[in-house]
């Protein structure tokens, strides 16, 4: 059961990557500021993209043991 529990997480969290990647969101992003001289939408993807990536490394090893 705890397989498909975490396959679940793991689906629920490409499904949250589907909308955070989808435009109306990443619009709120474009914007004309910088972050560490860094444009604030590339920032944001990079920010989503690491988020994204560290939740299902954790669903991952937490559904292993």
């Amino acid at each position: 059961m705890r397989k498909g529990l975490a396959g679940q997480r793991l689906v629920a969290v490409f499904l949250a990557g589907m909308l955070l990647f989808n435009f109306p969101l990443l619009s709120l992003f474009d914007r004309p500021v910088r972050v560490f001289g860094l444009p604030l939408l590339h920032v944001a993807l990079f920010a989503i993209w690491a988020g994204l990536i560290a939740l299902m490394a954790w669903i991952a090893e937490r559904g292993s043991r």
